[in-house]
């Protein structure tokens, strides 16, 4: 099992969701986060002022999945969330050791 974390823009969010959805997968956590990367940010023009935007908004994904599922997964977020310019984030693969559904006490693969 792995847990697949996704930074992403914000309006691709329900691109990526559509695309996992259609491999099967049934279960995502979003939130709102704000952070930067290479781009350290950027400049904004306010009632003649100059300001930096330091943390840009983020939307950050977090999805659990079998092993067998994890590249298709990955393939389906990094092409629905791609741009192609600075700043459409990354995935991070992580391994998940245990997994309990609370309300049925099922671990393991069947919990997710």
């Amino acid at each position: 099992m792995k847990m697949i974390t996704a930074i992403i823009k914000p309006f691709k969010l329900d691109d990526v969701r559509e695309a996992i959805s259609e491999i099967g997968v049934q279960g995502m956590t979003m939130t709102e986060v704000k952070g930067f990367g290479r781009q350290r940010g950027h400049t904004e023009l306010y009632r003649g002022a100059e300001y930096v935007v330091d943390f840009l908004p983020k939307v950050k994904l977090e999805v659990a999945v079998d092993g067998d599922l994890v590249d298709r997964v990955v393939e389906a977020i990094s092409k629905s969330a791609s741009t192609g310019k600075i700043g459409d984030g990354k995935i991070f693969i992580t391994p998940i050791e245990q997994v309990v559904r609370i309300r049925t006490g099922e671990t393991g693969a069947e919990a997710l």
